[in-house]
């Protein structure tokens, strides 16, 4: 096991306190293993520290002026990124997960150190902010902190901190308008900025329809509508996409997954035996397998929904291919990476789901899954020796023009030591990302299988697990799901 980060000084421990869980979070779904995203997180953290030593230096030598830099969490994750490239390049890119090595050779990772006007719109944007805002604005949105616990640690007053962070919102889009409006774009996008920038001021402007197909099909142009319109929900996925980059979507939601539990609001603890809690076998998190992973990363209860549309609903569809894609920063259209099972069958983060609470499957903690066209019959063939009385509960949390995410829960009357959960799909609906299970898919007909923490169903217990899939033309609802090749009755 690779030797942790030793802090030199206080200032470094309670850094490495802070933020610990969260750079080993993101590297957990950048490798393919837990003894990788340790060392990984491990270089990573120590090459962030070197950074932050580097600014604090160069401004102690300009009176205390820095340059402008990024807040220290997405410092250290963009460290994490940076790593995992150099492991790339040097010949280590077996242990990253294959999804990230295609996007590391890809032109997606180019523009996030290439021309500075070319990089991403929130990376930008966070990056002009005055550190103090820029790190508010961080923890509220993305890291998903309680109020008041970002008020301890920023030292601000907890009753002033909904204020401050309603100011922060504004001056990042005001910094992104002008950040758009320098960038170099074609014609047709240019004739639309000062419209976005206009409608993307209310939160009630409803979108002409000729932008809506528009935003549908330029990932830029609707990367640059969520950063403008910080008040519509799109925000933390614009701020997590665009900083962080391959797997931002998965991070965002595995930090909203930690937060919910710190906050009491997933299922009620367990204890191991020993006294020690742990979190229910359904969800316990890939981070804590096999006792490699020592830092306290509680992850992976319940899903949250990422808003993936800057604005409300539209009737017109894309019609375009999804691009083999990592992270789309909160856009209409979702550019999702095409993603394929890992080779020792575990799931493999894509580039937005997530790997589950902290499992490497296209789970979010919103990243990777394992997706596959299986050779199988599209119906599977009932197991006997797993008999299984069910119900299922499938919820549609959020849609866009041509994407949609959902969940799957399903309630077992007995106790299962495995589970695989089917369905078909009605409307040619395809999966492109799974979360808390690894998927394949033929025709219609869509397999999840349980990933190696969750397996274990006990008696009267409830599993879950969310996904991403695309759509054209008709939505409804998927229909036929089975437990372990046993029907289910579906409620809701």
């Amino acid at each position: 096991m690779p030797d942790l980060p030793t802090p030199k000084n206080a200032a470094e421990a309670a850094l490495f306190s802070e933020c610990w869980d969260a750079v080993l979070s993101y590297a957990d779904l950048c490798t393919a293993g837990a003894a990788a995203a340790t060392q990984l997180a491990t270089e990573a953290f120590t090459l962030g520290v070197r950074e932050v030593r580097a600014a604090e230096t160069a401004g102690d030598r300009n009176n205390g002026r820095r340059s402008p830099r990024l807040p220290v969490i997405p410092l250290l994750l963009t460290a994490v990124r940076t790593t995992a490239a150099e492991w790339e390049a040097c010949g280590q890119g077996h242990d990253l997960d294959p999804d990230l090595r295609l996007w590391l050779n890809s032109d997606k990772a180019a523009r996030y150190t290439g021309l500075p006007l070319r990089r991403p719109l929130a990376l930008r944007g966070l990056r002009d902010l005055q550190e103090p805002d820029a790190e508010l604005l961080w923890l509220a949105e993305v890291e998903a902190l309680p109020r008041p616990v970002v008020a301890r640690r920023l030292g601000l007053d907890p009753a002033l901190v909904g204020e401050e962070l309603a100011q922060v919102r504004g001056l990042f889009r005001d910094r992104c308008r002008r950040n758009h409006l320098d960038t170099p774009m074609d014609a047709q996008c240019r004739s639309y900025a000062r419209l976005l920038d206009a409608i993307t001021r209310s939160p009630a402007a409803e979108i002409p329809q000729d932008l809506s197909r528009h935003l549908a099909t330029c990932v830029d142009c609707a990367e640059a509508a969520a950063c403008l319109r910080p008040q519509g929900g799109g925000l933390p996925a614009a701020l997590s996409g665009g900083v962080i980059g391959w797997g931002g979507l998965a991070y965002l939601e595995r930090r909203r997954r930690a937060a919910e539990v710190r906050l009491g609001a997933g299922r009620p603890e367990l204890t191991d035996g020993q006294g020690d809690p742990k979190v229910a076998a359904t969800n316990r998190p890939r981070a804590l397998r096999n006792g490699l992973l020592v830092a306290a990363v509680l992850v992976s209860l319940l899903a949250l929904a990422v808003s993936m549309m800057p604005f409300g609903g539209t009737d017109d569809a894309a019609t375009g291919d999804l691009p083999a894609d990592s992270s789309p920063v909160a856009a209409p259209r979702p550019s999702l990476p095409s993603v394929t099972s890992s080779p020792t069958g575990t799931p493999t983060p894509s580039a937005t789901a997530t790997k589950s609470g902290d499992r490497k499957n296209p789970d979010p903690e919103p990243q990777g899954t394992s997706s596959a066209t299986t050779t199988a019959t599209s119906r599977p063939v009932p197991d006997k020796s797993e008999p299984a009385t069910c119900k299922v509960a499938y919820e549609l949390v959020n849609q866009w023009p041509d994407g949609f995410q959902a969940t799957v829960s399903v309630t077992t009357t007995d106790a299962l030591d495995s589970w695989r959960v089917a369905w078909s799909f009605p409307d040619g609906q395809q999966a492109t990302q799974m979360w808390d299970a690894s998927f394949a898919q033929n025709g219609s007909r869509v397999t999840a299988t349980a990933a190696d923490y969750n397996r274990s169903v006990p008696a009267d217990g409830t599993l879950s697990f969310g996904f991403l899939a695309s759509w054209s033309g008709k939505n409804a609802p998927p229909y036929d799901f089975t437990l372990n090749g046993h029907a289910c009755t579906k409620t809701g």
